[in-house]
């Protein structure tokens, strides 16, 4: 509302305010716009650490992660140590299950880090297939690897866990830590609960996962907590033509 010669009243004397859809009328006028409010660059910048601002951070990483794997073609996420030597035989392994998966016709998709995730990686880029690596913000930063043609960095880990299940027909388990057993776990509880549709899940290596699998068996399964029918939503081997036979039948393909 203006004043007979053209120059906006006062915010006090105005009578009535329409701000997009909202009128407001009398004393509920506002001073200024929307976008002065925008473009202000001064005052408080607390609103960034609250969690409606959070919320749109992690909708912005789901739209980014869907936009940037929606065409990627059937895959297998494999899962392992970050600390796994570049001279260890599970180094080598990881080479070679990533080599296979894309000779079966897989895209191959790690957390885009050092170690298992690494060898995984090169190994599908040295068969000239698609490696994907899905990297997490951490306190010691890692980066993602050399051998990653498509890479995305998440702040949160359980948007950065939707994009493994999402986007994979199946799991390959390499040893590995805390972060390993979180998403195999993950996995087999999706399985469990039926929460997805069944996918198959490898764990490579018996000497490593024998005395996990003893311990679901002798004790977890013992005591009630798991049916033994919970044994069946995993496979364990040692060789890697077995391990790709593994997911391939069951994904599929």
């Amino acid at each position: 509302m203006a004043n007979p010669e053209g120059t906006p009243f006062p915010a006090e004397q105005r009578l009535e305010q329409r701000l997009g859809p909202v009128l407001r009328r009398r004393d509920q006028v506002q001073a200024g716009t929307t976008d002065q409010r925008l473009l202000d660059s001064e005052g408080d910048s607390q609103w960034v650490h609250t969690d409606p601002w959070r919320v749109m951070r992690i909708q912005s990483e789901f739209v980014e992660g869907f936009g940037a794997l929606a065409e990627l073609p059937s895959a297998i996420s494999v899962f392992g140590s970050a600390r796994t030597p570049a001279d260890s035989p599970d180094y080598e392994a990881g080479v070679r299950i990533g080599r296979a998966l894309v000779d079966a016709g897989f895209a191959v998709i790690t957390g885009g880090g050092p170690g298992a995730m690494e060898a995984a990686n090169r190994g599908a880029r040295e068969g000239n297939g698609i490696s994907v690596g899905l990297g997490i913000e951490l306190p010691f930063e890692q980066g993602l690897n050399p051998h990653v043609d498509i890479g995305i960095n998440f702040r949160y880990f359980f948007v950065r866990k939707t994009m493994f299940v999402k986007y994979a027909q199946g799991f390959v388990v390499l040893p590995g830590g805390l972060g390993t057993l979180d998403e195999l776990f993950e996995a087999l509880t999706l399985v469990q609960t039926r929460k997805v549709t069944r996918f198959p899940i490898v764990l490579f290596g018996t000497e490593y996962w024998g005395g996990l699998v003893d311990w679901l068996r002798n004790t977890v399964i013992a005591q009630g907590k798991a049916s033994e029918n919970d044994l069946l939503l995993f496979h364990v081997t040692d060789d890697v033509d077995e391990a790709i036979a593994l997911v391939t039948k069951e994904a599929g393909r």
